[in-house]
């Protein structure tokens, strides 16, 4: 993968022996802010019980049996 042009100067400042600004960052720059949430009662019945009908639809049509015959 092609490194921007800002990346190489970092590394080349590095390189002189000057202050490289990827030292200075703080942790709240790398740390993951996304938050995450457990499902609710309601959400996890909900899941259950669409997986529930499609497992049920899937059996109902495997069990299908096509018969062709010549009239």
């Amino acid at each position: 993968m092609a490194k921007s042009k800002a990346k190489k100067l970092r590394e080349k400042l590095a390189r002189e022996g000057k202050r490289n600004p990827e030292n200075g960052r703080g942790t709240y720059a790398l740390a993951n802010l996304t938050t995450k949430v457990t499902k609710t009662k309601k959400e996890k019945l909900n899941q259950l019980h669409k997986k529930e009908r499609q497992s049920h639809y899937c059996m109902d049509r495997e069990n299908v049996v096509f018969l062709f015959g010549a009239c």
